[in-house]
């Protein structure tokens, strides 16, 4: 999957990024509580590559992605996007030109009382496309390339399957021809027989658009289908990432290896079942030391007392464990 090698200059640079949420205070309760919601994170994406962002629900995945589209501002860190820094005065419509999503829920993220018509067409006309035959050509193409027919524009979101939502959704991120697309759950709340198919729709879509993708899921099983790399996000924070070959074959985080043993079937991997116990602490109280050493079934008292740096243990693959060395044999073996 050595696809990008030439492709050195990142289209998605996350710089340390910060993201801290004050809850509570006030004049009679003192100061308020710091919830941080993402807590330090690097990452990058070349043109046209795609990065699985994996990790359970409350580790700040949603807040990351709303951070990169300049919806949430950095506390600290920057998000550059194709060479442009996101935040503060950024015109929100650069922006939108060049990131869109995908959102999880296509019964809740298309307006009831708008035509499939419009929910395309406004996006052209509020970036400056006004000639209405330029709008109806764009709309029409937009829905052959999702698998949806020009005559069914007309139609409202109550007259679709939840696949066909989905599928409209994925054309409205798409009207405008961004490079990067954040995909948040695309497909969780879709039955399992409609999942197959929009996920190979995505990967068609990034083939003849030349398109760089975010994909962000609780499930490593989604991801490994679209993934050149994989990085896995734990209370704020990256404690794994590298190719998807390391990752699944090689997982050298406790967290990344229980991920894996959550996957229907973890037996064929080589992987004996390593849970995590308990359930994910809160950010506006994490533990010290390891975030994850409550939950680890390896943890010894050096995790819990030192915090691990995200640090190279083999070209591209990073990981923040004190016993990583530990887990260096393939699960496969």
């Amino acid at each position: 999957m050595d696809k990008h090698a030439g492709a050195d200059q990142a289209l998605l640079s996350v710089e340390d990024l910060a993201v801290y949420f004050p809850i509570g205070g006030g004049v009679f309760s003192g100061r308020p509580q710091m919830l941080r919601a993402v807590d330090g994170v690097s990452l990058s994406i070349k043109p046209g590559e795609s990065l699985g962002l994996v990790g359970e629900s409350g580790c700040g995945k949603s807040t990351l992605a709303l951070s990169i589209l300049g919806l949430v501002d950095a506390t600290t860190g920057r998000v550059v996007l194709d060479g442009k820094t996101v935040g503060g005065d950024t015109d929100r419509r650069d922006v939108a030109r060049t990131v869109q999503m995908v959102f999880q829920d296509p019964y809740a993220s298309l307006n009831p009382r708008q035509t499939v018509r419009r929910t395309l067409a406004d996006p052209l006309r509020l970036h400056g496309v006004s000639n209405a035959g330029e709008v109806a050509d764009r709309v029409a193409e937009m829905l052959r390339q999702v698998g949806l027919r020009p005559d069914q524009a007309d139609l409202y979101p109550h007259e679709f399957s939840g696949g066909q939502r989905q599928r409209i959704g994925i054309a409205r991120a798409l009207i405008l021809k961004p490079k990067l697309v954040i995909c948040d759950e695309p497909v969780s709340a879709l039955d399992v027989s409609i999942r197959a198919q929009i996920i190979n729709l995505l990967l068609e879509l990034q083939a003849e658009m030349g398109l760089s993708y975010l994909m962000i899921s609780h499930d490593l099983g989604v991801v490994e289908h679209m993934s050149d790399r994989v990085a896995v996000m734990y209370l704020g924070r990256i404690v794994e990432t590298g190719g998807w070959r390391e990752i699944f074959e090689q997982p050298r985080h406790p967290y990344t290896r229980a991920l894996i043993a959550a996957i229907p079937d973890p037996l064929t991997r080589g992987l004996a079942r390593e849970k995590a116990r308990g359930e994910i602490p809160s950010p506006l109280n994490p533990p010290p030391g390891c975030t994850f050493n409550p939950r680890c079934p390896h943890a010894i008292d050096h995790c819990r007392a030192a915090a691990p740096m995200l640090s190279a243990i083999d070209d591209g693959h990073l990981v923040s464990c004190w016993r990583a060395d530990e887990f260096a044999t393939p699960i496969s073996a």
